[in-house]
């Protein structure tokens, strides 16, 4: 194995000090390793919507990075924060400082491959190495095959294989003391190195205000959330459903950028399953994680789903266009459509950065299917509000409910946003919450104030068009034009 005399570790969307494969390969491999962050132009740019531009996975990546440096400086190291193009920094910084080797953990998305070989050639052209390691997931994107060495299109199956394959070495933390026993490996760089961390002002984003995150930020927040977790995962199959209850983990920024350890996550359902205290419950939260990694795989193998259906027939859709399309859409996206599930689904995203995983197939079916709006508008919508945003989750999330995406639902399958929200919101504790100017309608009205008798409504101080909009569209009436819509897809040759 060879040794470097330095190395510089490139924290990503990695952002922690334990259990992190770049890192602890980099401390056994080198005397000295150096650490850096860079806050990437190529992606904050397209994040910008003017001056100080308030964007939370900004203000959440900040806040991390700021506790990584914390953590690193009271292990004897340094974490380097640069501001600019990474394509071209990471190969500039390792010359600087004279380092051998860039470590860093592997990214899927088709936009960072095309960066992590900009930087690899680059720093090949000057003679040093790149060295990359899997670590945000579980199995990589050829690890979990068919018996005919084809990628799984089909999740069930996937997942059956990916359990098979699973052993407790592919669950064990990267020697969880090994930073603390390598500590002398932490390079101190020199004073001219350490530039100020960039202010997320600097970089043309406005600072987090009191109360506007709703989310547990950084390495300890990912661990309370987690700890916190453990006490209800056994309920978890049974209340991941309803919105109103506090039933899910809140991971799921975590995952994305790498405050907590997949590997972590992914012992403590199988320790659950093993025991038995975790019931149906840690089954069903083990199948959400198998998910994730099987979008990740199909992006990989199929990067083309960025901007086409995976099922190529169903790009023949023809979807509604102009002015009223782009009303519809704006309806949608404001929480204006006159459905009070899908308007307080879009009001938890536009608000808090999240929504229930319930809520979003709720809310793209309505986009998709009542309104007849391509899933790719939708998909960008989420992509700019989400604040747990994963391209392949997003994606898979998105063409699953079109029914154009692998192992979807079937076309004819629509959400009606009514029996949705009666079935899961039944008290309607969820749709208050979000739309107070509906909290005096009974259990029965709230669902479908439209529907409510003028004394109901009255009583409950809601005029429609004025407290709340009337419908805009009757459901039942474009469930037929679905229908239509999609029978080119039976037709496609």
């Amino acid at each position: 194995m060879r040794q470097w005399n330095k190395s510089l570790v490139w924290f990503r969307r990695d952002l922690r000090d334990f259990d992190h494969a770049a890192l602890h390969h980099a401390l056994v491999r080198s005397r000295q390793v150096y650490c850096v962050f860079v806050f990437d132009t190529g992606i904050l740019e397209p994040l910008r919507e003017g001056s100080l531009t308030f964007d939370r996975r900004v203000a959440f990546i900040h806040d991390a990075v700021a506790g990584l440096q914390r953590a690193l400086r009271a292990l004897g190291g340094e974490l380097l924060v640069r501001h600019g193009r990474a394509s071209e920094i990471v190969p500039a910084l390792a010359a600087e400082l004279g380092a051998e080797a860039v470590y860093a953990n592997r990214d899927y998305e088709p936009q960072a491959v095309a960066r992590d070989q900009q930087v690899a050639e680059q720093l090949h052209a000057d003679g040093r190495h790149w060295q990359v390691f899997k670590d945000q997931v579980i199995f990589d994107t050829d690890e979990v095959l068919t018996g005919s060495v084809k990628p799984y299109s089909v999740f069930t199956p996937y997942k059956r294989a990916w359990l098979r394959r699973l052993h407790d070495d592919d669950l064990s933390a990267l020697t969880p003391h090994l930073v603390e026993s390598y500590k002398a490996s932490f390079a101190c760089p020199a004073e001219v190195f350490r530039l100020p961390c960039p202010s997320l002002e600097e970089m043309g984003f406005a600072s987090a205000k009191p109360g506007s995150m709703h989310v547990s930020n950084g390495m300890g927040g990912g661990a309370r959330l987690l700890q916190d977790f453990g006490a209800r995962m056994q309920h978890y199959d049974k209340e991941r459903d309803f919105p109103a209850l506090d039933a899910t983990s809140h991971l799921s920024v975590h995952l994305r950028f790498g405050t907590v350890s997949i590997r972590y996550l992914v012992q403590r359902a199988v320790d659950a399953i093993r025991s038995g205290e975790g019931g149906r419950g840690a089954q069903t939260w083990l199948s959400e994680l198998i998910w994730r990694e099987f979008y990740a795989m199909i992006l990989h193998h199929y990067p083309r789903v960025v901007e086409q259906a995976f099922k190529p027939s169903y790009d023949a859709i023809e979807w509604e266009q102009g002015k009223e399309a782009a009303r519809l859409f704006r309806a949608w996206c404001d929480g204006q459509t006159g459905y009070p599930l899908v308007d307080a689904a879009m009001a938890q995203i536009n608000q808090t950065g999240f929504m229930h995983n319930r809520l979003r197939m709720v809310s793209a079916s309505f986009l998709v299917k009542d309104l007849g709006i391509d899933w790719r508008w939708g998909e960008r919508y989420f992509a700019r509000r989400l604040i747990d945003f994963e391209l392949a989750s997003n994606n898979g999330g998105w063409q699953w409910v079109a029914s154009s995406g692998c192992d979807a639902q079937p076309y004819f399958r629509v959400f009606n946003p009514i029996t949705q929200s009666k079935k899961f919101d039944p008290e309607g504790a969820f749709i208050r919450c979000y739309l107070p100017q509906l909290a005096q309608l009974d259990n029965n009205a709230i669902h479908a104030p439209w529907q409510a008798p003028a004394e109901a409504l009255a009583k409950a101080r809601v005029q429609l068009g004025v407290d709340y909009p009337a419908p805009i569209v009757a459901h039942e009436e474009v469930r037929q034009k679905t229908l239509a819509r999609y029978a080119v897809v039976k037709n496609w040759k």
